[in-house]
């Protein structure tokens, strides 16, 4: 059995940077262990523009966000292993893992980092009539055929939900010269976030249809037509209200999970909001020296936040292994989403652990417009923001500050709330 300082599972953008940052607080025996045959993750195939504005205060595709964080593994000689599965994560940090090379072997980490990102959820289609013909690919499929490997899935498009990366296929396919017809969302409102609502959809004349779902599926061997309709207020279709669309191909946008099977066979408590970890302020799981960061924690909006929450996790893992992350005392403080917040990351902090300042990250469960973001301390209320619009596809942020935390010795629990007025 090998010995390493830090192991992370998965080498995405949240696994490079969480290896860099790791690094920099001088851990030496770091060791990331990626499925894929190739480092950077779900971004070799997001060849669009418009990550690392925040990060690196330019715009850039995918490829190029990731080849930025690669370089920095590279040039730090941090040890990698492409091609590797890791087939399970036991309490006391013993990692197995698989390759065609080494076959099966074990590795004892002093820190473990969750980083495995997550998967497009399939359940858009199983409850449309008709036959499985050819032509129905979630729009991640649709995406590495297109980019990467040169297929064109179909020429008349349908999509099934708004969520980003069905946005983004929409123009991608117009671009290839595809019809995309419509984009139905059963939800009132999009998934996306709005700048892809515009750049993707309004600037191509794309309509996006809200509360409308596929109910029919035509086609035995290959897909030649679907039905979609309005729906009422409980997702049913409503009679009378069906348009029928030909097209050789449907896609599915139906929303992105977090990848945690492996977390949850090592013991890892699970958020069933999120369907990712339940973490403290250092990013911590239930189990100690286990940490997680980015899509695997909680499906992010940008990656920027996907990397700037990683740098805290390499930094926490840093911590850790060099006894600088002290036990918890039983003192945690319980953060609350409520009130049209539906989840807080994190879900405790321990004001003797965090930083000087810890952001709060949470998304809304419906579309607010002038409202407030309001925090509680307990029963009083220190903060009150109005924010102009808030939407589920969009991730929203409030940050603590530790001097206030300090001061409120008693303080028992934080709740994050959305008011009217």
């Amino acid at each position: 059995m090998t010995n390493y300082d830090i192991v992370i599972v998965g080498g995405g953008p949240a696994g490079l940077a969480a290896a860099v940052s790791a690094r920099k607080a001088g851990v030496e025996k770091i060791l990331i262990l990626e499925r894929d045959k190739e480092l950077g993750g779900i971004l070799n195939q997001c060849i669009h523009n418009g990550f690392g504005l925040h990060t690196f205060k330019e715009e850039l595709t995918g490829p190029e966000y990731a080849y930025r964080f690669i370089e920095q593994v590279l040039d730090a000689k941090i040890e990698y292993k492409l091609n590797t599965m890791v087939m399970d994560i036991s309490e006391d940090r013993v990692v197995t893992a698989m390759s065609r090379e080494d076959g099966m072997y074990q590795i004892k980490a002093g820190a473990v980092i969750l980083a495995m990102g997550c998967r497009e959820r399939p359940r858009g289609a199983l409850n449309i009539p008709g036959y499985r013909p050819a032509g129905i690919f979630s729009a991640g499929t649709a995406q590495r055929l297109v980019n990467i490997e040169g297929y064109m899935p179909g020429r008349e498009v349908v999509i099934l939900g708004s969520g980003d990366i069905g946005l983004i296929m929409a123009r991608r396919m117009t671009l290839e010269g595809a019809k995309v017809k419509v984009v139905a969302e059963l939800m009132p409102y999009s998934g996306g976030l709005k700048r892809n609502i515009v750049q993707c959809l309004d600037d191509f004349n794309i309509p996006l249809k809200l509360s409308h779902t596929v109910v029919d599926i035509e086609g035995k061997e290959h897909l030649t037509a679907v039905t979609i309709a309005a729906v009422d207020n409980k997702g049913k279709p409503i009679p009378g209200t069906e348009e029928r669309y030909t097209c050789d191909t449907l896609l599915l946008s139906c929303g992105l999970i977090p990848e945690n099977e492996l977390s949850r066979n090592a013991g890892v408590e699970m958020s069933n909001i999120t369907s990712g970890p339940i973490v403290n302020e250092s990013l911590e799981t239930n189990i100690p020296g286990v940490f997680a960061c980015g899509n695997v924690l909680h499906v992010h909006d940008l990656v920027d936040y996907v990397s700037e929450e990683a740098t805290r996790a390499g930094e926490n893992a840093a911590k850790f292994i060099n006894g600088q992350l002290k036990e918890s005392n039983g003192e945690d403080i319980e953060i609350i989403a409520t009130e049209g917040a539906r989840y807080t990351v994190p879900s405790t902090i321990n004001v003797d652990r965090m930083d000087d300042k810890l952001t709060v990250r949470f998304r809304v469960g419906a579309v607010f417009k002038n409202s407030y973001v309001s925090v509680y301390f307990d029963d009083e209320r220190v903060m009150h923001n109005k924010k102009r619009i808030m939407a589920p596809g969009e991730m929203e942020q409030v940050i603590l500050l530790k001097d206030k935390l300090a001061a409120k010795p008693d303080l028992k629990k934080i709740t994050v709330k959305i008011e009217a007025e």
